[in-house]
């Protein structure tokens, strides 16, 4: 029987979000519904509510998320319910080309729930990434709920569900940082932030954080960078290639989105150096570069899918390694919040002051 729950909608272009009552279906063949206990606020939402992401309003947002499976449909067995899970917004399919080549990290057919959610008056929402967690429940794909040690804090577990992730994953399995590597971070947001923590979780030596603003800066050096600049006050190329001898770092993570910093990362690298492109840019946005320069100085240039994770293998290690002291997932976690605060939240985002607030329910 369809259940009726408090939800954070979107309800058109650039309008104040609200909280609405929302229709949560029974999960049909492969699907599950989910007891939300702990949603982030992620920059993506934001771009859902200003029509960055496409005008197929009204939203549900939220969506890195953590919680309890309630109940599955017909053919799940993975999950069941009572299993703490992380929600993801990749259902890996298993029979796409890159599934069956095994590299389910890139599925090509990554899936949501086939039913929607509704408002009362029976309009259809469109969930935030396939997820819509900031509500009590929400109905997702089986495959999108990803099970781990529930002794884990739920605001803590549900970063990984997105933006932590994709820093971490930017570093760990994009970038393939290795021990002794040098890595420099432009944009030290909490994508940007997470990268510098992945890195250090991977051992490299020298790890540069790169932002305009200096209170970003001051939480990348906590969280692992050794060394920091200012863009703002200096050439961040002139001051990596500083930093690591001259030559540039092995590893550059853009985490901004931007032509400008990427050009940054790609001439702060060293010869045969890695750039991964982890911030999102927006459709009108054009990248000129001499070519000679790609062919000249080796390398590769990547773009990274959500960390290249596969949320399988990675959420469950990346709870494991926090509970060992090994990473500190909670530095990312800035307050908490209720349900009705999450436009306020939004607010403290423009003004540059958190790395997540994150919704408690």
């Amino acid at each position: 029987m369809a259940q009726q729950v408090r939800g954070v909608i979107a309800p058109g272009k650039d309008q104040p979000v609200r909280v609405e009552t929302i229709v949560v279906p029974d999960p049909g063949p492969g699907e599950a519904v989910v007891q939300v206990q702990a949603c982030g606020v992620c920059h993506t939402d934001l771009h859902y509510k200003q029509g960055g992401i496409n005008d197929e309003f009204p939203f549900l947002l939220g969506h890195e998320a953590a919680g309890v499976v309630e109940s599955v449909g017909e053919g799940v067995t993975d999950v069941v319910p009572g299993d703490f899970v992380i929600l993801n917004w990749r259902a890996v399919c298993g029979q796409c080309r890159a599934c069956l080549r095994g590299r389910p990290q890139y599925c090509f057919d990554t899936h949501n729930a086939k039913q929607k959610m509704t408002l009362t008056d029976g309009t259809e929402l469109s969930p935030a990434l396939g997820i819509g967690a900031f509500a009590e429940k929400t109905l997702v794909a089986a495959g999108q709920c990803t099970k781990v040690d529930p002794a884990v804090s739920p605001a803590v577990a549900g970063l990984l569900g997105c933006g932590v992730m994709a820093g971490i994953g930017a570093a760990i399995n994009t970038g393939n940082v290795g021990r002794g590597d040098s890595v420099a971070v432009i944009g030290c947001g909490g994508v940007g932030d997470a990268a510098i923590a992945g890195a250090r979780l991977a051992g490299a030596a020298k790890i540069i954080a790169v932002d305009i603003d200096d209170r970003k800066l001051e939480k990348a050096l906590s969280i692992g960078a050794t060394h920091s600049v200012n863009s703002k006050a200096a050439d961040p190329v002139a001051a990596i290639r500083e930093l690591t001898g001259g030559f540039g770092a092995d590893v550059v993570i853009e985490a901004v989105g931007r032509p400008e910093t990427y050009k940054q990362a790609f001439y702060a690298r060293d010869l045969a150096g890695t750039v991964v492109l982890v911030g999102v840019p927006t459709p009108e946005m054009t990248l000129e570069l001499p070519l000679l320069d790609v062919f000249g100085r080796g390398g590769a240039l990547k773009s990274s899918w959500y960390g290249d994770c596969l949320p399988s293998r990675d959420f469950p290690m990346l709870v494991d390694l926090h509970q060992q002291g090994r990473i500190d997932l909670g530095a990312f976690v800035t307050e908490t919040i209720g349900i009705g605060d999450v436009e306020k939240a939004f607010a403290r985002m423009h003004e540059g002051d958190v790395l997540r607030s994150v919704v408690v329910l």
